[in-house]
């Protein structure tokens, strides 16, 4: 592509219409989910942060460099890649290969191979414009959970002085807490993370704990139905067998739903045919240009359209479903100069009953944490009943 078709697709992409419905959201009202398009375009360089066949590839080529896999075990995978539709199965072989036959989660070669695919990540991030957007939202509240292995977000945040956290779909209580809005910088990785192979699964029964425990898959599956999911830089995550064992199987009405897929525009037809059957599964899925080159200036311009929208007044937006964020909620007060507790301390001449204090006391406890959650020990009455996972 020549720098006079650069100049005319930058052109294009600022003019591009967006979705009043998706830049209307309120960043606390979205949850990103990452995909390697995301990696990919920040971190060019490293041909398996591209795709799940990119990724696969290079622990291959790593298991051959390293000889912690037998030749003719080499050359069948790389076969597979090729063959196989189910990258996930070939990637889930790939894994036992390398692993104890115990079946224990213990250390193995497959960690080591990770290890030399993603070195020195740091060093490769090139373009951090999506990374940029990505974390000017999570400051306003949107949650974050990743397919991707790499930890390109968090290395950015920690960068840039943010309390950035990689979780890990076996650490329940962490887990209870992202979903209900208390890590603000957590970043769930419902794969696993490269750092950490132990705890990387590539099928849902990997996760029978995860999937089995109804506490948890309430809570995550109260997000699916509450939070209007932007999936970015996904392919067919819809197809990933532990996001749907995590936010698909018991969710019913999914057409009622209103989630976003941006997309990239090779083929109008394909395209069109996506859209169409996405909004089955209450998606509306988005073209973000006809080149990759676009991706990361449209998500900035996404992100600076959501920004500049004005928050809803506190009481207006509470409902069973959360409450506005703290700022919201002191505007609605006029709390800016001080907080709610010295405000009841101070206000001898009002009739402070002993309900009065109570809902005060409620009410300071929300705008204290963050805009998703309920208050502390009142999930119960506070999230929609969802069918128990089966």
């Amino acid at each position: 592509m020549d720098s006079e078709e650069r100049k005319t697709n930058r052109s294009e992409q600022k003019s591009r219409k967006i979705l009043k419905s998706l830049i209307r959201k309120q960043p606390c009202d979205l949850l990103l989910v990452i995909g390697t398009g995301v990696s990919a375009a920040v971190a060019p360089e490293i041909p398996a942060l591209c795709s799940w066949r990119s990724c696969i590839e290079a622990v291959i080529e790593a298991a051959e460099q390293l000889e912690v896999l037998h030749p003719g075990d080499v050359a069948e995978f790389r076969k597979k890649v090729i063959k196989d539709r189910d990258l996930l199965v070939v990637a889930h072989d790939l894994i036992r290969k390398m692993s104890p036959r115990t079946g224990d989660s213990k250390p193995n070669f497959f960690q080591d191979c990770l290890m030399e695919v993603f070195d020195n990540l740091e060093q490769h991030i090139q373009n951090p414009v999506v990374l940029q957007s990505i974390l000017r939202l999570m400051e306003r509240g949107t949650m974050v959970l990743t397919t991707n292995y790499d930890n390109l977000l968090e290395i950015f945040g920690q960068q840039h002085g943010k309390p950035m956290e990689s979780l890990d779909l076996k650490d329940k209580d962490k887990v209870l807490q992202w979903a209900r809005g208390h890590i603000k910088y957590g970043v769930l990785h419902i794969h696993g993370l490269y750092t950490d192979p132990c705890g990387m699964v590539l099928d849902p029964s990997g996760y029978k704990d995860v999937t089995q425990d109804p506490e948890v898959m309430e809570v995550l599956q109260n997000l699916y139905l509450t939070k209007s999911f932007l999936f970015v830089g996904c392919g067919e995550t819809l197809r990933d067998q532990i996001f749907q064992a995590l936010f698909l199987y018991t969710v019913k009405n999914k057409v009622d739903l209103e989630h976003y897929m941006l997309v990239l525009k090779e083929n109008e037809d394909h395209f069109f045919k996506l859209q169409a059957d996405m909004l089955l599964h209450g998606i509306k899925v988005v073209s973000y240009g006809d080149c990759f080159e676009s991706f990361p200036e449209y998500v900035q311009d996404l992100t600076a359209q959501i920004c500049k929208q004005r928050s809803p007044d506190a009481f207006a937006s509470t409902t069973v479903l959360g409450t506005s964020c703290v700022d919201c909620a002191k505007r609605k007060l006029g709390e800016n100069d001080m907080d709610l507790s010295k405000r009841v301390k101070q206000s001898d001449n009002v009739d402070t009953s002993a309900g009065d204090l109570n809902i005060v006391k409620k009410f300071e406890t929300q705008v204290q944490g963050n805009c998703t959650g309920p208050p502390e020990g009142e999930a119960e009455n506070w999230a929609l009943t969802i069918p128990e996972f089966q």
